[in-house]
């Protein structure tokens, strides 16, 4: 099952492994008259109602697959309007071949043609909410003929994500879906087809330019706090900078109050919050759980704390009453298998690191994908394994991040991932968010080698995640 959110994400990723989106709407729309050609004999009329989107454009392919049919397109909008290149052409080969399209430009004009069958090609996934015109004329017409009506993908009104369908929606008799059934279709008044129209499993499996599409920041929002320094000062100092760079409107370090000036140091942009120890200790975890809980932060916890006894306890006392999301890191982790806590947590191991929390011991982590994602499952919590290729699971979904550089092998760059982790959790789902982290930092690193070679810091990625995030330096 894939919901409609990352359904778009595989299509993306499925373009960049050189599968393109046209070729998956030749494949779509095929499948869609195949369902026409199992309700309804040759020679039947058809009527096919579409929207300016691709799922309009499926439609527009599955009109050349019914030759021995009466076909007639309806286009709800002008053709000048349609929405994606890939769509308008498929359109405008029908208008050169002669078929019958014709163009709805206003709801009070629209209407259906008598028709034994019907297909819906109005709206697809990533819609929500009541239908609006002329959608909502169109899906009444529908509704109210007499004919069989097939729908592309999900029936018009269907939510993909959440499995709502709107009141005002399609009520379709056969769906056609691709690739993977939706949440929520099984529960339709409908016979549901699964058609494999060509995407390989690799586009879910590698992750790609849809994955960090579905976890990009709108808009600068949240606020991570970093709880770490102690014996190390440059770790919550990347951390921090990195949820910066990759979207985050704050960040917050808390350290122990004879490190705060050397991390304040790195970059006038961080809000340093002291407390009063060398390292952490118990004695502050309530302040920190208080403030991190207040504030619905998303907590770092880990880079450059250090390994003394009282602060790994002290990393034991806020996981069991902390609540909310982090992602723990670095000297933190070993704590993480014997912990019963209620938060959502990331955990981003290195390869020896993993092995301590009971994890595989490989030199290549896609070779033990499946004993991390074990792991993953026992923790109950994400796992983000960090090597040449990541390989980063939930217990039931895996990804493999295949980007980065031999040059991020030098220290830092996992702080600067746990801090792209951290922004991106603010709006994306932890799974989501971590797979997307994997990318944009390995992607930042080989950036930096196609510019300068395999000499660069951890410092010269900071410079390089908006670039890979929005396609710009972020100034």
């Amino acid at each position: 099952m894939i919901t409609g959110e990352r359904m778009a994400a595989v299509d993306e990723n499925a373009a960049a492994l050189g599968v393109p989106r046209k070729q998956l709407m030749e494949s779509s729309g095929h499948a869609v008259a195949r369902a026409v050609r199992d309700v309804a004999e040759p020679g039947s009329s058809v009527t096919l109602v579409a929207g300016r989107g691709n799922n309009g454009g499926d439609a527009f392919v599955a009109v050349r697959f019914l030759e021995a049919y009466e076909t007639t397109t309806l286009l709800l909008g002008r053709a000048e309007t349609i929405g994606t290149e890939i769509a308008r052409e498929n359109w405008e080969a029908l208008e050169r071949a002669d078929y019958d399209v014709r163009e709805v430009a206003d709801s009070r004009t629209f209407e259906l043609p008598e028709a034994d069958v019907i297909v819906d090609a109005i709206l697809g996934t990533g819609i929500s909410g009541d239908l609006r015109e002329p959608a909502a004329t169109a899906a009444r017409a529908i509704d109210d003929a007499d004919a069989t009506v097939v729908a592309v993908d999900v029936p018009s009104g269907f939510d993909a994500d959440d499995g709502d369908h709107a009141d005002n929606g399609v009520e379709a008799d056969r769906v056609v879906t691709f690739h993977d059934t939706k949440p929520g279709l099984e529960e339709l008044d409908a016979d549901v087809t699964v058609a494999d129209i060509g995407i390989p499993a690799a586009a879910e499996r590698f992750v790609g330019p849809g994955d960090v599409d579905l976890a990009r920041p709108i808009d600068r929002e949240g606020r991570p706090y970093v709880i770490g320094g102690g014996p190390y000062t440059g770790a919550p100092a990347l951390a921090a900078q990195s949820a910066l760079r990759a979207g985050a409107e704050l960040t917050f370090v808390a350290a122990p109050e004879t490190v705060t000036g050397e991390i304040q140091g790195y970059s006038e942009d961080l809000i340093v919050q002291p407390y009063g120890s060398e390292v952490l200790t118990p004695e502050h975890v309530d302040d920190l759980v208080d403030t991190a809980e207040q504030y619905d932060n998303v907590v770092v916890l880990g880079p450059g704390l250090g390994t003394a006894e009282e602060t790994l306890e002290a990393v034991r006392q806020f996981l069991e009453s902390y609540t909310g999301r982090a992602v723990v890191d670095a000297d933190a982790l070993v704590v993480v298998p014997d912990v019963d806590t209620d938060a959502t947590l990331v955990c981003t191991p290195n390869r020896t690191e993993l092995e301590r929390m009971g994890g595989p011991e490989a030199d290549s982590l896609p070779d033990v994908a499946a004993e991390i994602e074990s792991l993953a499952a026992e923790l109950d919590h994400v796992v983000l394994a960090k090597g040449a290729d990541d390989v980063v699971t939930d217990g039931d979904r895996t990804h493999v991040s295949r980007s980065g550089t031999v040059g991020m092998k030098v220290g830092g760059t996992g702080d600067t991932l746990a801090g792209i982790v951290a922004a991106l959790m603010e709006g994306a789902e932890p799974l989501d968010a971590a797979a997307a982290a994997a990318h944009v930092n390995g992607l930042a690193g080989e950036r930096l080698a196609e510019n300068g070679g395999h000499g660069y810091l951890a410092t010269d990625l900071l410079e390089e995640i908006p670039a890979v995030l929005w396609g710009e330096r972020d100034d």
